[in-house]
């Protein structure tokens, strides 16, 4: 399904599902979302320019904001545009969410210290292209980092990953379902990034396994 409607448009999330999205991520996923700030905070400076990519409901880019970072988020989504707004007042942190396509970023050339795109670059249309916009806004020695889930996760991966994130009842049951159907069909594979990264102007990158996820790193 994933892949179906990729091949015409980005991959959005609205609505409902949103909601749903977001109460999920505040129940399950925070300690996930500290973690990925962490792998941040250990690859730049203080008071670095963050942008992150697809940030859904905002969570992540809330706990960079907490670090101290100058973020931005760009998402497709104007449903989580708002949500993510307003879980940053509630959190009384300042980020600038903004509405916008990875493909075709609104931000200006070499300005961010950082990029960091979490569970969403499969959703991408234009995975290349998608690429290429980061590497233009990144500062020269600047870094981007994916990470997504690997079309090669195993079934006790996922059973792993869904067991860390303490999920019971109705979500633990869907989104082990989500993450063995349409996510890991629509997810890729690190030689598939291989591909991805020699259409593009990155010269140096890195791919590491970790559970059910790969992390790609690429320096500008």
């Amino acid at each position: 399904m994933m892949k179906t409607v990729r091949k015409k448009k980005d991959v959005g999330i609205y609505g409902l599902t949103a909601k749903w999205y977001d109460e999920n991520s505040r129940k399950s996923r925070m300690a996930e979302m500290r973690g990925y700030a962490n792998e941040v905070a250990s690859h730049v400076g203080d008071h670095a320019e963050v942008l992150e990519v697809a940030p859904g409901p905002g969570y992540l880019a809330i706990e960079l904001a907490k670090k101290g970072y100058h973020v931005t988020g760009v998402e497709l989504s104007p449903d989580f545009v708002k949500i993510a707004r307003n879980n940053a007042s509630e959190a009384q942190f300042s980020v600038d969410f903004k509405e916008g396509n990875a493909s075709n970023l609104p931000c200006a050339d070499n300005i961010y210290d950082f990029i960091v795109c979490t569970a969403a670059f499969k959703n991408f249309k234009d995975p290349v292209k998608a690429l290429c916009e980061m590497h233009r806004v990144l500062k020269p020695g600047g870094t981007a980092l994916i990470i997504d889930m690997n079309h090669e996760s195993t079934r006790e991966d996922i059973k792993t990953e869904v067991k860390r994130t303490g999920m019971k009842g109705f979500d633990k049951y869907f989104v082990t379902f989500a993450f063995k159907t349409f996510l890991k069909k629509g997810a890729y594979t690190k030689e598939n990034f291989e591909v991805f990264i020699k259409e593009t102007p990155f010269q140096n990158h890195t791919i590491r396994k970790d559970g059910m996820s790969l992390y790609v790193f690429l320096n500008k």
